[in-house]
């Protein structure tokens, strides 16, 4: 059996605030080894102005966020999966949205930068987001085989472009790190996040944010743990701390041999 975890927060302008409530969440939720704890998009700085984020941005391997994570997995011996953090890149003036995995000694096993930017219009009271304007786009499809399962990482927007979970190719566990917006929750959250779940054959752990932000922009919050039939195994709505499930790997095989949906796919994506 493996602990699937997923913490809502309700993120602040304020790094070391976050990092601490992370810190005091697991805590309390008696996190069991090799569990898979996923923390939300931003987690570590959110609400603020946009420039914000490049100001904390870390290099690679450096810097407090990376520190205090490594050492919260190695603490729990867990698996931890960072949200998202900002991590400098080549260009001043943009960071990368990355989400890393570290693993139960602390080390990194995996690294995803975001490669879908939310620059859309919505209506809510922030209207227009752009985020290509201060984040560098990935390009990489990232899964890692751990001795939990084969993961697959991706973050928020990336939800609704099935050609990159189609590029992953076989998976256990999806993870989703995301600060959905309120309005945009409302409608697609669910139903975007069950057919990856479906569509995947695969377990999926979706960390949210949730509420109002410093800034006034709305989270939609119902962090959630959901099996490779759809089924919802654990829910949070709205309020703040961990939801988690425990569940075994092994259920894929009996939906998979009873729908060989990927033996029977006619088309594969690949990233240009």
């Amino acid at each position: 059996m493996v602990n699937l975890v997923a913490l809502q927060m309700t993120s602040t302008p304020n790094v070391d605030e976050n990092l601490d409530n992370v810190a005091k969440e697991m805590a309390a939720a008696n996190i069991e080894i090799n569990s898979l704890v996923v923390l939300p998009e931003c987690f570590a700085c959110f609400g603020g102005k946009d420039k914000g984020q490049l100001a904390i941005a870390e290099n690679k391997g450096e810097g407090l966020i990376q520190q205090r994570l490594s050492a919260l997995a190695a603490q729990y011996q867990c698996y931890i999966v960072s949200g998202t953090f900002p991590v400098k890149t080549d260009n001043p003036e943009k960071f990368s949205a990355a989400c890393m995995l570290y693993g139960t000694e602390g080390e990194v096993l995996a690294d995803y930068r975001k490669i879908h930017m939310f620059d859309v219009s919505v209506n809510d009271n922030t209207g227009s987001y752009r985020e290509s304007a201060t984040t560098q786009a990935g390009t990489e499809v990232v899964t890692i085989n751990t001795p939990i399962g084969n993961i697959g990482l991706a973050v928020c927007y990336d939800v609704r472009f099935p050609g990159l979970f189609s590029a992953m190719g076989d998976i256990d566990i999806l993870v989703l790190p995301a600060a959905f917006t309120q309005r945009t929750g409302e409608a697609h959250w669910h139903a975007l996040l069950q057919a990856r779940a479906i569509e995947k054959q695969c377990f999926v752990v979706a960390a949210n944010q949730s509420g109002v932000h410093a800034n006034g922009r709305e989270t939609y919050g119902h962090s959630i743990v959901l099996s490779p039939w759809g089924e919802t195994l654990a829910e949070r709505k709205t309020d703040v701390g961990f939801v988690a499930a425990n569940v075994d790997i092994a259920e894929r095989e009996t939906i998979k041999q009873n729908m060989p949906v990927a033996e029977h796919n006619r088309f594969r994506s690949h990233l240009v």
